[in-house]
């Protein structure tokens, strides 16, 4: 069970036989508003094609997502119009094994394809 950053448990079952990208994210990165319009692009172009963009912020990186959980998801609703879903602060570098051994465990395989990305 993960948690959304409206602090909902989130069963990351939804996400069984989905290929799932899983990015870090924070709002004042230099390179921030490319990778939001970028990530954007991506979603619009494949969440209809069993994809799926999991976003998690991360203030490990030059404190750059300051914010609470509730304050990013907002910055990323109307800043920069992301759809896709954000989760609650992550510390960056257990994401991918946390997320990976969880998404096993939950599916009770090994899951499609996981395509972990660290934006920073």
């Amino acid at each position: 069970m993960s948690f959304d950053a409206k602090g909902n448990d989130v069963s990351l079952s939804i996400y069984k036989g989905k290929v799932l990208s899983i990015v870090n994210v924070a709002s004042e990165c230099g390179f921030t508003d490319s990778n939001y319009t970028e990530l954007n692009q991506l979603y619009a172009k494949y969440k209809d094609q069993g994809s799926e963009i999991l976003a998690f912020p991360c203030n490990q990186f030059g404190g750059q997502e300051r914010g609470s959980n509730e304050q990013i998801l907002e910055v990323a609703r109307t800043r920069f119009k992301a759809e896709f879903p954000i989760f609650g602060k992550a510390i960056a570098g257990l994401i991918s094994l946390l997320y990976y051994f969880s998404i096993s465990f939950f599916f009770k395989e090994k899951p499609s394809t996981i395509l972990l990305v660290c934006l920073f």
